[in-house]
């Protein structure tokens, strides 16, 4: 399916991206910038944001590491943010 018309970015793009930065470095922070120019393009319009960030969140190389979830409960209940 096509997120970014603009730049002719697919879900299967996003995740093929997603999956090569998982590989070459896995405690690495992606974000769609990062996505963007590992596909050799940039962000025109915007109008693809949400979906495009909703196809990051769905893929499985993005999943919040075990030691990391529930920090900000962690947080919430020291009064720190």
């Amino acid at each position: 399916m096509i997120i970014c018309h603009c730049q002719n970015i697919t879900d299967s793009d996003i995740h093929a991206a997603i999956d090569w930065m998982r590989r070459s470095d896995t405690d690495t922070l992606i974000t769609p910038g990062k996505i963007y120019r590992a596909l050799g393009k940039a962000a025109d319009c915007g109008s693809c944001m949400p979906l495009f960030l909703a196809t990051m969140r769905s893929s499985a190389a993005l999943e919040i590491p075990a030691e990391l979830t529930g920090l900000r409960k962690g947080a919430a209940a020291t009064g720190r943010d």
